[in-house]
């Protein structure tokens, strides 16, 4: 019931700021900021960049919110846009760095199962982190998933399998060394 009411709030929100109502834009921000900004570095494992990034989805959401015709759709959307910008930071500065596992920062892990996960996700394809860290980490459902990649939902469900299975297979071999 409070999901459902938080999304009646959110909703509310976006018709009110694409009204052009700051403090509704602001409350948006407020609500939205910090699971946006843990999304980006969860894909990218660089606070900086995930800042960076928050910040660019946070200016898409502004020039582009009186063009989402269905409020209910602004999780998925603002979702799809910081898994855009996550994904051409990744393109851009993974060329010239090589991510490091040993020097992730794990304050918000504090089980060594958590850390084992974790590093085990950094090591999956872009497509596949993405996919597992929307369904598990940010709670989207098939059809949010579908919006935020923009791909179909039985593409989604067939991209969830593979990395389960990936994931799968990366666990097994961490634990059989």
């Amino acid at each position: 019931m409070a999901d459902n009411l938080s999304n009646i709030k959110d909703q509310l929100l976006v018709l009110d700021a694409q009204d052009g109502d700051v403090k509704a834009m602001e409350k948006l921000v407020r609500r939205w900021q910090k699971r946006l900004w843990s999304y980006a570095y969860r894909l990218t494992y660089n606070k900086e960049a995930a800042w960076d990034i928050t910040q660019e989805t946070w200016l898409g959401i502004i020039k582009g919110l009186k063009r989402l015709h269905d409020p209910a759709n602004f999780k998925a959307w603002a979702y799809k846009i910081t898994t855009n910008k996550s994904i051409d930071w990744i393109k851009n500065k993974s060329k010239d760095q090589h991510i490091n596992l040993d020097s992730i920062e794990v304050d918000c892990y504090r089980k060594k199962d958590d850390l084992q996960v974790k590093e085990l996700i950094q090591r999956l394809k872009n497509d596949s982190r993405v996919v597992l860290s929307l369904y598990y980490f940010e709670q989207l459902n098939i059809p949010e998933i579908s919006i935020a990649l923009n791909i179909p939902q039985g593409t989604v469900k067939s991209r969830l399998f593979k990395a389960r299975g990936e994931l799968k297979q990366l666990w097994e071999e961490y634990f059989d060394n």
